[in-house]
């Protein structure tokens, strides 16, 4: 029996796999309820039968994997690894980032799993993004190599916005003016999109109550016309970001949008100016255009690359 688990930033997911490769015992957790990923674990455990106690695990988190002590961003949460692997008695520890997971698992999503956004068809072993707003926005990639993979892991998240319109620009400003720099993140994430609505409230001369990312979509899905322009600006600031991703790394395979946001927006977002932003290169539409973009719908897209990161198939 092995453990595989999403640590996010907001709620973690875990899940047993059984020898012939199953997926049991699943369970999704609050992160506000536990003191970090040690005490999250604890429970999960505690829950299982001594059968059922992981011989190995593989964690997928929301964080920089780049020494022994992973130091999560938009959670106060860290731990040693090695010290993980002692205290819950593992022949074998695989900690990766979590869009890294997702991006493993990328060649074995269905079309059950995915939802396409626009035109273009996906080159044969060719690189593959994932690009994906929630807690945070994470960036990962699937490059060929030979006859298999590899996946590059950063923190793409964390450029500096790119903005295409008078309007983006002004949001940006509106950050900057804030907290000094306007990351990608600071506006494509759940706190960029509270971001972009006070933004756009504030140029309109409007009140900005303290509202959650949710009351905004609820807000424009009733008709709201701050929050209609909020998710607008959002849905095209993502088109651009993915589009550069695409470009930086000749992702003729596809680009994926993944994270726990767009799913839940599916309708508006396909209707939006993503697609068009992601298009708009100048001198390499036609690249561009040729290049598929589609919303991962799977609510678990990190497990398959976990399973196949301990050997399963």
């Amino acid at each position: 029996m092995d453990l595989i688990a999403d640590i996010g930033a907001t709620n973690s997911r875990c899940a047993l796999v059984d020898d012939r490769g199953r997926i049991r015992a699943y369970e999704t957790f609050s992160d506000s309820d536990y003191s970090g990923v040690e005490s999250l674990l604890e429970t999960y455990f505690q829950q299982r039968c001594a059968d059922d106690h992981p011989r190995r695990a593989a964690l997928a988190v929301a964080a920089p994997i780049v020494d022994d002590r992973v130091q999560m961003l938009n959670i106060d949460w860290q731990f040693s690894r090695a010290e993980l692997k002692e205290r819950f008695n593992l022949a074998e520890l695989i900690v990766v980032n979590d869009f890294a997971a997702i991006a493993w698992g990328l060649p074995d999503l269905s079309s059950s799993d995915l939802r396409k956004v626009g035109r273009g068809d996906a080159a044969t072993r060719s690189s593959m993004a994932v690009v994906g707003p929630g807690s945070g926005l994470g960036v990962a990639a699937l490059i060929p190599v030979t006859d298999s993979w590899s996946v590059v892991a950063g923190e793409g998240g964390h450029v500096s916005v790119s903005s295409t319109t008078s309007t983006e620009a002004a949001v940006a400003d509106y950050v900057r003016s804030r907290s000094g720099h306007c990351s990608a993140e600071d506006l494509l994430s759940g706190p960029g999109l509270i971001n972009i609505y006070n933004a756009l409230a504030q140029f309109t001369g409007r009140e900005t109550p303290s509202v959650a990312p949710e009351e905004i979509s609820a807000a424009a899905t009733s008709g709201d016309p701050l929050a209609i322009e909020a998710h607008a600006t959002f849905f095209s600031l993502l088109g651009t970001v993915a589009g550069n991703l695409a470009l930086t790394l000749d992702a003729r395979g596809g680009v994926f949008i993944a994270g726990g946001i767009i799913p839940d927006l599916m309708e508006p977002f396909a209707e939006s100016g993503f697609r068009e932003c992601f298009e708009a290169k100048g001198a390499y539409r036609n690249y561009m255009e040729a290049i598929p973009t589609y919303v991962i719908t799977d609510p678990q897209p990190a497990f398959g690359g976990l399973r196949k990161l301990l050997g399963y198939r």
